[in-house]
């Protein structure tokens, strides 16, 4: 074995979290008994750049017990939980390489380290270490099968490099399947960003003016989530669907520069840069306080705040006040990076049951196809719908089926009026 941790002796903690994690989780551990069964990885080498959570560690389990040599490295240099890490590497004999807070190139040379391991699949969150494919390990494409990509940011990333003919692999678009953005995206990221941002700042989000950048999936969930605690939603949009939705649903919509004067709390979740931008700090008031919840750490303009302030402090763990010129201050979560892992634990297991599910089901589907050529593809609708069986059957719900009378009308035109 080989790794990188942070401390070997936090094992203990993480197994708790991660034995923990697995009790919210019933999807994925039925696919990991068939898995342990069948071992449709025997012999593979399967390579992860993922948030390094007790969720993920049940993900590579299963890989694990389907036959995989599995290592596993961080998708964001603040995503890691370093006693997961440690119990990984302890208890379950996977090779991790993640530090909570490595600084980039340490962030780098940890994807670098799994992909020494010559992967024959790949899975990611954000794209990342099928970028570093690309641009420095060509030779090791013709040893693997296909990639999984996680998250709405790497899906935007791949179809780019799809459409402008740089894409050499194959990949399955884990982010597009239903029961993974229907439920992660908007369940999972509403309450965990909610939850990072209590955590950061203790304050009441009742009564306040709560600016939410993006109306995407993840946007929905966190305006619904933050409605529910009380704030006044506000929401920003490009998009003219999008922005109707936000206002049927009961949401202010209105430019982001006139947001920006009158919120309290603003985030992002758009998968886009600078966002929040120079003209937005100029017109926020006293105390506002600023975060993000997509992939990269590039939709808040950092470097154009640090510019414009005369003073920068940590505020306290995970917040930093930057002081303008005029006196006003803005507080700043996380760094910019995802607040709902920097300074929380990520997604409720409960939720990563099926994202992961489907990520295990669709490694599977890969490592059995004959031939997929390098391209884009969406998830097949059998996974979708036996994850969906799955986890309906776990939280004890039964659903109906058609009679024969019933499909056959279905398949008919005749009958009218």
């Amino acid at each position: 074995m080989s790794y990188d941790i942070k401390d070997i002796s936090l094992a203990k903690k993480g197994k708790e979290r991660i034995v923990w994690a697995e009790h919210d989780m019933p999807v994925l551990s039925l696919i990991r008994e068939q898995f342990a069964d069948t071992k449709p990885f025997k012999g593979k080498k399967i390579g992860l750049c993922l948030h390094v959570t007790a969720e993920t560690a049940n993900l590579a389990r299963t890989l694990k017990d389907g036959g995989a040599e599995v290592a596993l490295c961080a998708s964001n240099p603040l995503s890691t939980q370093d006693d997961v890490a440690a119990s990984l590497v302890k208890d379950f004999g996977i090779n991790v390489y993640a530090i909570k807070g490595e600084n980039n190139d340490t962030y780098y040379k940890h994807i670098e380290s799994v992909l020494k391991y010559k992967p024959n699949i790949t899975l990611d969150d954000g794209a990342d270490l099928i970028s570093v494919i690309h641009k420095k390990y060509k030779n090791l494409i013709k040893n693997i099968k296909a990639s999984m990509e996680e998250t709405t940011t790497g899906v935007i990333r791949l179809r780019s490099m799809e459409a402008s003919g740089e894409l050499k692999l194959p990949i399955i678009a884990v982010n597009d399947a239903d029961t993974k953005h229907l439920f992660d995206n908007r369940y999972g990221t509403g309450q965990s960003t909610l939850d990072g941002i209590i955590r950061a700042t203790d304050m009441l989000i009742a009564g306040k003016n709560f600016v939410v950048f993006g109306y995407g999936w993840c946007g929905k969930g966190l305006a619904m989530r933050a409605r529910g605690m009380g704030a006044n939603v506000i929401v920003t949009e490009i998009n003219h669907i999008k922005a109707l939705e936000a206002v049927m649903e009961g949401f202010r919509v209105m430019k982001g520069i006139e947001a920006a004067k009158i919120g309290d709390f603003f985030c992002t979740v758009t998968g886009n840069i600078n966002v929040i931008d120079k003209e937005h700090f100029e017109a926020m008031k006293d105390g506002a306080v600023v975060s993000n919840s997509g992939h990269f750490d590039v939709e808040i303009n950092i470097k154009q705040l640090r510019k414009m302030a005369k003073s920068v402090k940590a505020a306290k763990d995970f917040v930093e006040e930057f002081v303008m010129k005029d006196g006003r201050r803005i507080y700043l979560l996380a760094e910019g990076r995802l607040v709902n892992l920097a300074s929380a634990h990520g997604h409720p297991a409960s939720v990563m049951d099926m994202s992961f599910s489907v990520q295990a089901l669709s490694a599977e589907f890969a490592i059995l196809s004959n031939n997929m050529p390098p391209k884009v593809y969406n998830v097949p609708k059998e996974i979708d719908e036996k994850i969906a069986s799955l986890k309906l059957k776990s939280m004890g719900a039964e659903i109906d089926t058609l009679t024969e009378e019933q499909v056959k009308y279905l398949k008919s035109w005749q009958e009218g009026t």
